[in-house]
């Protein structure tokens, strides 16, 4: 096969070129152009593997340095495995590079999609800033042209976000021992190659979507007609300039825009470059100064946050080789350059590094409990995976340094960071979680006591002992959770480093307030989401009657900054209206409204399974989950679904990977974040079920009551509201009658259903 030497900054394929043959890289490196950014492969990756199953290259090749190839004709995918046959070690050369660059592109989808959610964020912020502005200085805001058609981003070519995990897995596998015979093998070769270039088509489709996505977002922001938030900003500071006033807030929010969009893959940059040289050049006209900002120096938090690691190693007390061990491995992931990297080397750091962390983690809580004068290094360890100020970064490190201490409080109401979830464990007011096999405490203590484990003697003292509950939380929820919540399970380090953090933490901090926020925003949309029905067993003349009772969730917040969110349990031992518990990121990078929303969809469907047992699919007991399990297992026998409808199901049923669950979950996404406004997006029977089982509220419904898809199901649920409320009326008539009280249990659950009838 013929050797080619190709320069530096040399195009080797522009997208739409046909693929004619692969190029494997023997020495230099190469730039990959993707929608929303790029990648370098270098020494022993195979140009155009991930494009096999296409007849054109849809990514864009580059030098970077002066590069050497092999080339190796490819007039068909056919003629692969004979060219593995040929070449048994190409076969594992190239598997191992389309791992890796599947790997690759599957990380930037994922920061891709985190981009859209906080682009689509930061754009109604920067637009309640300027109505906000606009007030501050008595003016009239003005209104941008059909922005409240933008909705939240829902991928609909969005990858199945466990191929991360399998490619992560099997790249591991092969590199580990690249001459095994599996590897070198033509038709297994042939075969994985297929299945990542049809993946790898799929995320680029996923990436682009996202890219169409980012540039309507930003076309509010600049465009073309001037129309946009820029010109809204820069006018409004023109105007407070003239008016001889205080330019620096407006000037700051400016700034602040421009810097959102600057880094965007899709901006015009250019465009964006004249109409700030515009700015400019008005400012110069109008004779107005740049407003100076005031300087923040953190020279003292610096000062303070100084040898960090040590601090926290010396309030641990470890043993002198468990410490030493943890030091030399953070001083070695410091010096990573790539903290993510998939390498064998740098996988094995982090297994360490994690290892590492739990232990000290324990010693340092167990002594932390009993302290009132805990060193700020060490809270920040404990309430946000802090370990060191370089890890960390300058900036990161002085905003959790303030908030470790500011006065600004980080739980309550029902909001706990984990830390703080373990105390009241240790105090007694929570109980631990389940593990990971459904069991809480009491019940994995008598399992020990059956199997011999423990005397009766032993399981009383661990019963009443708070420390080994706090420890059963620590070692069976704690490590599981935080990986979880963390999002990449397969690059997962608990250490907090600002390489992972991918937007300010300023504005992904979740708070009590921000919980309560989006909460009441679902309730405001599925008012019975969080309520449980159950007997009234408080009054002995109405001990027959069933009664909603609204029980709010626990949300914990783990010490990472992630993007999931996870339904650990349902309820809290056996009583059914006990909290659910929810876990979140303490930094969530996601949209936190979209988040809560399927873990409300996840709890829904657990809480039913729950009160319905094992009939939970029987549909003889009808329920939520009986319903759309029967829905969904027999969809195309349904002859209410259209052959539309049915690829459909069959399309999202693929992408769940068979998960019922998973499919009510994203269903009930569409239902509360579109069908609330009236934009049908489900099907017939799909939303019969909602509507049904997660009714919307009195103003969700009078909104779309216009809409003739809900008609039918409309006068169904005010039928149903009215007969119960008919019932209730009467009994409670019948209990003055009697010159008994009315039990107040009874004269809530009739306000229950006069808040969703007409008044």
């Amino acid at each position: 096969m013929p050797f080619i030497d190709l320069p530096k900054q040399k195009t080797i394929y522009k997208v739409g070129q046909p693929l004619t043959a692969l190029h494997l890289i023997t020495s230099g490196s190469v730039r990959v152009y993707s929608p929303t950014g790029e990648y370098l492969i270098g020494k022993g990756d195979m140009i155009g593997i991930c494009e096999i199953c296409s007849e054109v290259h849809f990514l864009g090749y580059e030098t970077v340095e002066d590069v050497h190839i092999m080339n190796y004709p490819l007039p068909n995918p056919e003629a692969l495995q004979d060219l593995f046959e040929k070449n048994p070690d190409l076969a594992s050369l190239s598997v191992i590079s389309a791992f890796r660059q599947m790997c690759t592109i599957m990380n930037h989808c994922e920061e891709s999609a985190l981009t859209c959610g906080n682009l689509y964020n930061r754009l109604h912020e920067h637009l309640s800033a300027y109505q906000t502005l606009c007030g501050q200085y008595h003016l009239t805001p003005k209104e941008l042209a059909d922005i409240e058609q933008i909705t939240t981003y829902v991928g609909m070519e969005t990858p199945d976000m466990w191929l991360t995990d399998f490619y992560q897995a099997l790249l591991q596998i092969f590199t580990a021992n690249p001459s095994a015979a599996v590897a070198r093998e033509s038709a297994v070769a042939t075969g994985f190659l297929r299945k990542a270039s049809l993946d790898f088509r799929k995320t680029y489709l996923s990436l682009e979507e996202q890219l169409h996505y980012q540039e309507q977002l930003l076309h509010y922001y600049i465009n073309q007609e001037e129309e946009d938030l820029f010109s809204c900003y820069t006018n409004l500071f023109y105007q407070v300039s003239q008016a001889s006033a205080d330019t620096t807030d407006v000037y700051t929010a400016i700034q602040e825009l421009v810097s959102t969009v600057t880094s965007n893959a899709a901006l015009d940059k250019s465009r964006l470059a004249a109409r700030l040289q515009g700015f400019k050049e008005n400012m110069s006209r109008l004779g107005t100064r740049q407003p100076v900002a005031a300087d923040t120096p953190h020279a003292e938090v610096h000062e303070q946050l100084a040898g960090s690691l040590a601090c926290i190693l010396e309030y641990a007390g470890a043993e002198i080789e468990t410490a030493s061990n943890f030091r030399q491995n953070v001083d070695a992931y410091k010096r990573l350059s790539d903290k993510s990297s998939s390498d064998e080397q740098a996988c094995r750091l982090r297994r360490q590094l994690t290892e590492g962390f739990y232990t000290i983690y324990s010693r340092v809580l167990e002594k932390s409990l009993t302290d009132d004068a805990v060193p700020l290094p060490v809270k920040m360890f404990l309430l946000f995976g802090y370990v060191d100020e370089e890890l960390a970064g300058t900036a990161d490190s002085v905003f959790l340094y303030q908030l470790a201490g500011g006065s600004e409080a980080v739980s309550g109401d029902g909001v706990y960071t984990f830390y703080d979830w373990l105390k009241n464990i240790y105090e007694g007011k929570k109980q631990p979680s389940r593990n990971e096999f459904g069991e809480d405490y009491v019940d994995y203590l008598h399992k020990q006591k059956i199997s011999g484990k423990l005397s009766e003697q032993e399981l009383q003292d661990l019963t009443e002992n708070p420390m080994r509950k706090v420890e059963f939380e620590l070692r069976n929820v704690f490590p599981t959770v935080n990986k979880i919540t963390y999002g990449r399970v397969t690059t997962f380090c608990p250490v907090f480093t600002s390489d992972t953090v991918l937007k300010e933490l300023s504005s992904c901090h979740v708070t009590p307030s921000s919980i309560h926020n989006v909460l009441d925003k679902i309730r405001s949309i599925d008012y019975s989401a969080f309520y449980r029905e159950t007997l009234n067993m408080d009054s002995p003349v109405a001990q027959k009657e069933n009664i909603h009772v609204e029980c709010l969730p626990d949300i914990i917040l783990m010490p990472n900054a992630g993007i999931r969110g996870v339904t650990w349990q349902e309820i809290e031992g056996r009583k059914r209206t006990t909290p659910s518990r929810m876990m979140l990121s303490i930094f969530h990078m996601e949209d936190l409204y979209t988040t809560t929303i399927r873990l409300v969809g996840d709890y829904r469907w657990e809480m039913c399974k729950r009160v319905q047992g094992a009939r939970w699919n029987d549909l003889s007991e009808r329920s939520l989950t009986s319903e759309y399990f029967d829905y969904i297992q027999f969809y195309k026998k349904n002859n209410e679904l259209t052959p539309e409808a049915k690829e459909r199901i069959r399309q999202s049923l693929q992408g769940a990977k068979n998960s019922f669950k998973e499919m009510f979950i994203r269903d009930y996404l569409l239902w509360v974040q579109l069908e609330s406004s009236a934009s049908p997006r489900l099907n017939k029977i799909a939303r019969q079920i909602l509507f049904t089982y997660c009714p919307f509220s009195y103003e969700v419904r009078q909104k779309v009551q216009s809409n003739p898809l809900y008609g039918e199901l409309l006068r169904r649920h005010d039928v149903q509201c009215q007969q119960h409320l008919s019932h209730l009326n009467k009994l409670c008539q019948k209990l003055r009658n009697e010159g008994t009280p009315v039990p107040e249990a009874i004269e809530q659950e009739v306000e229950y259903f006069k808040r969703q009838l007409p008044t």
